[in-house]
């Protein structure tokens, strides 16, 4: 398992003191140094930031949120893979940058094919060439986490072979610490910002970033969502060579044809394809999945889509997918026939019933604004009518007013909006929402099956049917407890973290401040006094004590405790 081990003081660790300077020097480059100002990062640095190049790159023509992505792309795997999981949390960035990070590309130089040797002979304990009848030392694609090679097996099937990059899980749990302090810093800096529990977001994230580390579960991803695609003969999935795969290592069979990203670069690629029939099986796909399994790839971009001679798709890259339960999907179909109805009263209280938030919104205003989204985009031409964009302006509205969807359900709605853009770009007349309503009436008439009704009934009864066996025990439980004196009632005081922390760095400062006032003083009569041992005629206990005064007189000009903003 990746560890998140807590870092108190940058310096004491050489390795996270190396990459937090470089970390720092990249902000600054792309000229975010303000950012460093206002966390206090120098803080935590022996000798401050003071003497770090604040050199920037010229990128005037480049916006705060591009200027971002820049730095992400250049800080390397795990900023990489912790943009592209922001770009799908609308609760936590704004739109501008949601944008913007969705464009963070994971290509990376390859590593050297000894390497390669190294890694498959430790995991698959023999010799490329005993292992496999032929494999290509030159790599197909290279990211951040791994890179992919072709081969052939000893029975002749063709694969591709996954290969964990050298190292990487090392540099991910250093760039993990950092993360974390960073958070934590922020959390302690920025009040508005912590609120979204950044150190939260950096545990999901590690936890995230774990599976995608452990080649193992994307075959099992692969396995599953091979046996969800089994009933769709247009749909193709990798089969899993369960014994070339390990952690690190994953073998996968070669889906042959053209990925759809160079489809789209190159239409006259495309012109021995029929796109119409590609967009149509490929959205119906994605929607199978979300709406009948509720297992889902949660990045079915254009370079994860394969497209056969027979105009079959394949699916590949399973390292990141959705789940989403019956209750979620149904919802989520109700919001939609909600704004088919053009019924705004219900698409808010649907809505409501999806997210979380602290303060409910005036009702009358949501609704408001649901009528608008419906009205801008439901009275255009059929086949200008957008999926797509009618949930980005919903995520737009939920930030507006504070509502907070649950991660896997911005996954589905972002494997939604790529999958239906995939598709448009195919075929700009597919209407999506005729390909939506056989998954919205199936979801109703599995709702009305009166045996789902027993089902869904019995579980709750069961558990009150515990809760009320548990009663009397419980009860005994607390007056025993009360009986010997251990009955404890805890409180919980809120918001006195800033009040705590303030008085804290205050005490401190004060005792510096006594200190150097007694040092001085102290000193002073020494010298006056004349007292000795002597150097050139002056005490040397005085000057000593001068010298401690001093360092603490500059401590105190040059490093003052931060404060709060």
């Amino acid at each position: 398992m990746l560890t998140i081990r807590k870092i108190r003081r940058i310096s004491r660790t050489y390795r996270n003191l190396r990459r937090y300077e470089q970390i720092i020097r990249i902000i600054f480059k792309f000229g975010l140094g303000d950012l460093i100002d206002t966390l206090h990062i120098n803080n935590f640095f022996r000798l401050g930031l003071k003497f770090f190049s604040r050199r920037e790159v010229k990128l005037e023509n480049h916006t705060r949120a591009e200027r971002v992505r820049l730095a992400f792309e250049e800080l390397g795997p795990t900023f990489i893979k912790l943009g592209q999981i922001l770009s799908t949390r609308p609760d936590l960035i704004s739109l501008e940058y949601l944008t913007e990070l969705a464009k963070l590309q994971d290509n990376v130089p390859p590593f050297p094919y000894e390497e390669v040797e190294n890694i498959v002979r430790e995991e698959l304990g023999g010799e490329i060439g005993d292992i496999f009848q032929s494999f290509d030392p030159t790599p197909l694609a290279a990211a951040s986490i791994g890179q992919v090679h072709q081969a052939v097996t000893p029975a002749g099937h063709k694969v591709v072979v996954k290969v964990q990059r050298p190292g990487i899980r090392a540099i991910i749990e250093a760039d993990l610490e950092i993360m974390n302090h960073l958070a934590e810093v922020i959390e302690h800096n920025i009040r508005e910002a912590a609120l979204q529990k950044p150190t939260a977001i950096v545990e999901e994230f590690a936890r995230i970033i774990e599976k995608e580390l452990d080649y193992i579960i994307e075959a099992s991803h692969a396995r599953r969502f091979a046996q969800c695609m089994k009933n769709l003969p247009d749909i193709c999935v990798p089969a899993v060579f369960d014994e070339l795969s390990t952690t690190r290592v994953l073998t996968l069979e070669l889906l042959p044809g053209t990925r759809a990203s160079a489809i789209i670069k190159n239409p006259d690629i495309g012109a021995k394809f029929n796109l119409k029939h590609v967009a149509k099986i490929g959205a119906e796909a994605v929607l199978e999945q979300i709406f009948t399994y509720g297992f889902f790839h949660a990045d079915p971009h254009p370079g994860n889509i394969i497209v056969q001679n027979d105009n079959k798709i394949g699916f590949i890259d399973f390292g990141m997918m959705g789940h989403v339960s019956s209750r979620e999907r149904l919802d989520f179909i109700r919001v939609l026939r909600g704004i088919i109805k053009e019924d705004e009263n219900h698409v808010a209280q649907r809505l409501l019933k999806l997210t979380k938030y602290r303060n409910e919104p005036e009702m009358s205003q949501l609704q408001r604004d649901v009528s608008e989204i419906i009205d801008e985009n439901l009275f255009l031409p059929l086949e200008k009518i957008e999926l797509a964009a009618i949930l980005e302006q919903l995520m737009r509205l939920l930030t507006k007013y504070e509502l907070t969807l649950k991660p896997n359900l911005y996954l589905m709605i972002k494997a939604t909006i790529i999958a239906e853009r995939l598709a448009r770009a195919f075929d700009p007349q597919l209407k999506i929402f005729d390909l939506l309503k056989p998954f919205s009436a199936k979801l109703q008439r599995r709702r009305l099956n009166p045996t789902n009704w027993c089902n869904d009934l019995s579980e709750p009864f069961d558990d009150l049917i515990e809760t009320l066996t548990d009663i009397p025990s419980n009860i005994r439980i607390l007056l025993n407890k009360a009986k010997r004196g251990n009955f404890k009632i805890e409180f919980e005081h809120r918001g006195l973290e800033p009040l705590l922390d303030t008085l804290e760095k205050s005490s401190h400062q004060i005792s510096y401040a006594v200190i150097l006032a007694a040092l001085l003083i102290g000193s002073s009569l020494i010298v006056h006094a004349n007292l000795p041992p002597l150097w050139h005629d002056v005490p040397a206990i005085g000057i000593i004590g001068f010298v401690m005064a001093g360092i603490i007189g500059f401590k105190l000009l040059l490093f003052p405790a931060h404060r709060k903003k």
